[in-house]
């Protein structure tokens, strides 16, 4: 069936289309002389029209766009522009067409600025745009200003000549190629990938000026290009010597004195469970059953704290990383090695130091009893997933019965928190196959079983606990905490939360009636109910053609997880509080909610006064903490999704001419993205190449329909592709259009 939304039209008549293209032409006409008066006749010149029929059409144009309080009559017959003196600031993202848009905090929609008007400004910059008169429904401008600068670092290859060098930029987004004087090489050669830092921006449009500051190494090696990902997103890798000095100060052992300050668990079955690729263990898990019958479970997370003390340098870089990065092939790491690989780790058969969740729960993983503090373990095992799936589904191995029961206590959390509103996001982890030098030799992909979801679960109650107790304010049986109670609570123990806010009506809306098209339905009367019926479409897709392209639509539907000191809940897990208290080691959140449970701890003992941390319970410098994690959260993201793209690409590099089949993944003015079914390669079928027919972009029902032949394709459709051209520098490949795959 056609979901296009195509419909055979008779054509319009010449007048009407006249009318259209003079409109857009007029309003051209005073957009670039805004202070030039113009009557019919002279407008008539200087669009080129002749006619009688169309002068007098333009005249009528004339006193709808007066009508329309884009132009003033200021004398009998004469127009100008009707200037809106106004001014926005805002960020700019630059589109792949050139254009951009500006978000402002001064304006309900995105500022629309065309190709010509962006005058230099470059994605993310802070810009001050002038409004122009617009007829549309957006507003449009033109950037005046480039108040801040996104970026001073570039990544690019070096073009060398007898007299001068350029730094060209291949893959960054309205980019420009970089001047560089040939006394500010710095070592650099020709071909050489580097980093380059801008020291004079051109005032004329001319390139900046700038010095090269790193040399990466030569494009095409798996090292330099890893590197050139994190240099690309601001990234840093090295750690300052300074930083990796104070962390090899830490003392290794752990002394007898703290372990007495503890609560000792070494003598307690406990287990950690990561990939098997890991090094850094953030958390483990201990099991014992208590004489009554109930289980005592201790959900143990490395005391990063008790090592990295504020005001320390390792506390700095540590927020200035924020984060951990995931690339294909490594970890970039928040905290030095001998922090995150040894002293920090949970490795098996050693002492460490943790802060621990504990939780007295029975067979229905009720919770009756929590403790929080901090503890000394002793790993008994490390496992990798594979090894604890391996025990959940034979029922044979190293501590099997332990990990059986807290498979059954983690599936018990999971049906509680599904029925209360909790969304099942489980998308494939796409993984490659690499040699000893980086090259990928196959992809596979990794769903969450058991074993994963088993630790996911106990980390979300650790994480969810801990909120509570930090957060909720603190009532006896009988009364409840009135909303002026929870403000005024909330003021006296500031928290970092993870929040997620419920979507946006209109999104929802607009995703249903998509899904519509494949024969799916979303119901979205309340929140309880939403919840439930994206599970059930979830469920429903699983395994189809489209489950891919409907999982991500569902997610870009969702809002995006932050961190706040505000908290408003966290939607997609259906918790009214919850936070990240279990992966210190490659979160910095993490490290500031032990030290805030921490110090609520003490205070609810009476073992220090409300004012004994006033430079940790600073909510101002706490939401700029969590702002700064945030944005550090997302670019690492991006930097991991662009090395998964540069792995795709180099992948498909030696299939050139093989034909694939895939899916209609994301329809554009410039053509269709497609996903190549067996690999999840994406790649791009460009307009232009779509030369059987003419082919018309549908915007609003995101497909492609041809003018003669009245072909469509839409966004998941099944199509037949060939590989036709792989760029690893801008990490693209081209597709050619084989045709559609009609399902039988």
């Amino acid at each position: 069936m056609n979901y296009c939304g195509y419909m055979s039209k008779k054509k319009q008549g010449n007048q009407q289309k006249n009318k259209t293209a003079l409109f857009k032409e007029i309003v051209g006409v005073f957009n670039h002389n805004p202070k030039k008066l113009y009557n019919y006749k002279q407008l008539a010149a200087d669009v080129g029209v002749h006619s009688e029929a169309e002068r007098m059409l333009i005249s009528h144009l004339l006193d709808d766009l007066k009508n329309q309080n884009f132009l003033e009559e200021t004398e009998r017959g004469k127009f100008k522009l009707k200037l809106n003196e106004k001014y926005l600031s805002g960020r700019i993202e630059i589109t792949q067409s050139g254009s951009a848009y500006v978000i402002s905090e001064d304006s309900e929609q995105d500022i629309f600025i065309a190709q010509q008007n962006v005058r230099g400004a470059m994605n993310n910059d802070t810009v001050k745009v002038y409004l122009l008169p617009s007829r549309g429904r957006k507003p449009e401008g033109e950037v005046v200003e480039i108040t801040k600068r996104y970026k001073e670092e570039f990544v690019g290859i070096l073009e060398l000549s007898k007299n001068f060098a350029f730094l060209v930029n291949a893959n960054q987004r309205n980019s420009p190629d970089i001047f560089i004087p040939l006394g500010k090489l710095n070592g650099a050669t020709h071909g050489d990938k580097a980093v380059a830092k801008v020291i004079e921006w051109s005032e004329t449009g001319k390139n900046p000026i700038g010095e090269i500051i790193r040399v990466l190494g030569k494009p095409g090696e798996n090292n330099t290009e890893m590197n050139a990902i994190m240099a690309e997103y601001g990234l840093p890798v090295e750690f300052p010597v300074e930083v990796e000095d104070e962390a090899k100060s830490i003392p290794l052992a752990i002394t007898a004195a703290e372990i007495s300050k503890r609560k000792d668990f070494r003598g307690k079955t406990t287990f950690t469970i990561d990939p098997v690729d890991a090094k850094d263990f953030d958390d483990a898990l201990s099991i014992i059953k208590l004489p009554d019958g109930n289980w005592e479970i201790g959900v143990h997370i490395a005391d990063v704290a008790h090592y990295v003390k504020p005001g320390s340098l390792l506390d700095a870089e540590a927020i200035n990383r924020a984060t951990s990065v995931y690339l294909v092939d490594r970890c970039v790491p928040m905290l030095p090695e001998v922090l995150s690989n040894h002293v920090c780790s949970l490795r098996p058969n050693e002492e460490k130091l943790c802060f621990s969740a504990v939780f007295v729960m029975n067979d229905e993983a009720e919770i009756l009893q929590q403790w929080f503090g901090r503890t000394v373990i002793l790993s008994d095992r490390r496992f990798s997933y594979e090894e604890a799936q391996t025990v959940l589904e034979t029922g044979i191995g190293d501590y099997n019965e332990a990990l059986l029961t807290l498979n059954l206590l983690a599936k018990k959390l999971r049906d509680k928190r599904f029925k209360n509103g909790s969304i099942a996001f489980e998308k494939s982890e796409v993984k490659f196959n690499l040699d000893e030098n980086g090259k990928p030799l196959g992809v596979f992909f990794k769903d969450a079983k058991d074993s994963n979801k088993l630790i996911e679960d106990f980390m979300l109650l650790a994480n969810r606990k801990v909120a509570e107790y930090c957060g909720k304010i603190k009532t006896d049986a009988k009364n409840t905490a009135s909303e002026k109670e929870k403000k005024e609570n909330a003021k006296h123990r500031p928290m970092v939360y993870r929040i997620h806010d419920h979507p946006n009506p209109d999104k929802l809306l607009e995703f249903a009636g998509f899904i519509s098209r494949f024969g799916y339905t979303l119901k979205t009367s309340n929140k309880l109910q939403t919840a439930k019926s994206m599970n059930q479409l979830l469920s429903d897709v699983a395994g189809k053609r489209e489950s891919n392209m409907i999982e991500q639509l569902a997610i870009r539907t969702m809002a995006k997880a932050v961190y706040s000191t505000d908290n408003v809940g966290h939607y997609g897990l259906a918790f009214d509080y919850y936070t990240h208290f279990t992966s210190p080691i490659r979160r910095y959140p993490d490290v500031l909610v032990h030290r805030l449970l921490n110090y609520y701890l003490a205070l609810d003992e009476g073992k220090t006064k409300p004012d004994d941390a006033q430079n940790l319970l600073q909510v101002e410098s706490l939401e700029l903490l969590c702002k700064h994690s945030s944005d550090m959260e997302k670019l690492a993201a991006e930097a991991e999704r662009s090395s998964i793209k540069y792995k795709q690409v180099e992948f498909l590099m030696d299939k050139m001419g093989q034909e694939f089949e895939g899916l209609i993944s994301g329809v554009t003015e410039w053509g269709m993205y497609v996903e190549i079914i067996e690999n999840h390669c994406e790649g791009m079928i460009r307009a232009k190449d779509m030369t059987d027919d003419f082919y018309t972009f549908d915007e609003e029902n995101f497909c492609y329909h041809g003018r003669k032949t009245r072909k469509f394709y839409q966004l998941g459709d099944k199509v037949l592709i060939k590989i036709k051209k792989t760029d690893l520098l801008r990490k693209q490949v081209d597709f050619t259009l084989l045709g559609k795959i009609e399902e039988k």
